[in-house]
């Protein structure tokens, strides 16, 4: 099939069903794994594996909201087509979509730090300047790649979501052979693992597989869409379930809970040193690189696809401050410097505590939205999409009990910024919800 230059390039039927499932695992696996394994150890303990079990089962019910709506309108617009058709255009619609878009991109900032902490191992460098330095100039490559067109973004997602895949389930294999089949180990003198630390964790978990939602965003661009966006969603998550339950086990065989959580954010290098000494180490490394550079790529395109989505459905305002060239490439702009922004002034452990509050609060309009509206329409159960909403009440209670008491700081943050989209869209839209008449499909 032959691209022409420009917009056309988001073509129907432009993404094959590997092409798909490339992207989505390539989106989840950047972030979860090498991020967050050792941020939902510090909160689940001994447990964590089994966190990643919970987030699954969470995601799968949510995963239920986006693949019926999606097979019943598959369009590019993703999720910011699902909250319109859901809330009517209107405030509500657009902050909501807003968060989802703002959620990625902190997700993005997640990675590109993850990618600087580890690249930076060998060194051992474990702050200072080069982390932010190192994780803005990642996020440039991401910008240069997606600048230049979607064949080149789906050719390197499926090659660089193989090495990935291949590599991490390659490092689990043999840090649990090496390492013996076990759970961790604590000491004796770390207790403190509570239900309410082991729930919170599950929010963490539900990051790790957020990057399905990457793929509803990508709805006309998939071959088959009617059929295909759900299974690429399934089976995405599924993959994902198998290789992070694979490194949980592998990490928690060689190292004890207090040794997961002393190298939190780079957790599966130090795993590999017991394992396979330095050379697994350096595996690791490179591994992270690759995983976390793949992710970012997938979701930056992901990102400037839905903010020029926003912008052509008058969601949210546009200014192209000067540039030339599409909508979609100031978007990418956009993404770009706030992605860098976050990634220099904050941590690993907030940057992901920002990304679930984020991710929960949308995640629950889009269900309580569907519920509301459009679930007889397209023949959704009640039941399952009211599961999903509790589930992520629950959920999201129980991490913000956690993190009032270890970081209330980040709360703080996160309600300011979630008010604040609110606040915006409402003033520049002038209402929740648009009358049903005017804007009803």
């Amino acid at each position: 099939m032959t691209h022409s230059h420009g917009d056309d390039d988001f073509k129907k039927g432009s993404i094959s069903l590997g092409g798909a499932v490339g992207m989505g695992t390539g989106v989840m696996l950047g972030a979860g794994i090498f991020a967050l394994t050792g941020q939902i150890a510090q909160l689940a303990g001994p447990y964590f594996a089994l966190s990643f079990v919970l987030g699954a089962i969470v995601t799968s019910f949510s995963a239920y909201s986006y693949i019926k709506m999606s097979n019943a309108w598959p369009s590019s617009g993703g999720i910011a087509m699902i909250l319109q058709k859901a809330y009517v255009p209107g405030a509500i619609a657009a902050a909501a979509a807003l968060l989802m878009a703002l959620s990625m991109v902190i997700s993005e900032s997640l990675v590109v730090r993850t990618f600087a902490t580890y690249v930076l191992r060998p060194f051992d460098i474990a702050g200072g300047p080069l982390v932010p330095i190192l994780a803005v100039g990642v996020i440039l490559f991401a910008f240069l790649v997606n600048i230049s067109g979607n064949r080149t973004v789906g050719l390197l997602s499926i090659v660089m979501a193989v090495i990935k895949i291949g590599g991490i389930a390659l490092f689990g294999i043999v840090a649990l052979w090496s390492g013996g089949f076990s759970l961790p180990e604590t000491s004796s003198s770390a207790g403190g693992f509570s239900a309410t630390g082991f729930v919170a964790s599950v929010a963490l978990s539900i990051l790790a597989f957020k990057g399905f939602t990457t793929i509803t965003n990508s709805g006309s661009e998939i071959t088959n869409p009617h059929r295909n966006v759900g299974r690429t969603i399934m089976i995405s998550i599924a993959i994902c379930v198998v290789i992070y339950l694979l490194v949980a086990f592998a990490v928690g065989s060689n190292l004890t809970i207090e040794q997961i959580v002393a190298a939190k954010d780079y957790s599966l290098a130090e795993a590999a040193s017991p394992a396979l000494g330095q050379l697994g180490f350096y595996f690791t490394v490179v591994l992270a690189a690759v995983a976390t550079a793949s992710g970012v790529m997938a979701s930056v395109f992901a990102v400037s696809r839905m903010l020029a989505m926003l912008t052509d459905m008058k969601m949210i305002p546009h200014s192209h401050f000067g540039m030339s060239g599409s909508i979609q490439s100031h978007t990418l702009v956009y993404t770009v410097v706030l992605a860098s922004t976050l990634a220099v002034f904050f941590d690993l452990g907030r940057i992901a505590s920002l990304g679930a509050f984020f991710y929960l609060v949308m995640d629950m309009l889009v269900h309580w939205g569907v519920f509301r509206s459009v679930r007889k329409e397209i023949g959704a159960s009640a039941v399952i999409l009211l599961c999903a909403l509790s589930f992520d009440a629950i959920v999201l209670v129980a991490f913000t009990m956690m993190k009032l008491a270890s970081d209330p700081l980040i709360v703080l943050f996160a309600a300011i910024g979630i008010a604040t989209v609110f606040v915006f869209e409402r003033i520049y839209l002038s209402r929740w919800t648009a009358p049903q008449a005017e804007g009803g499909h």
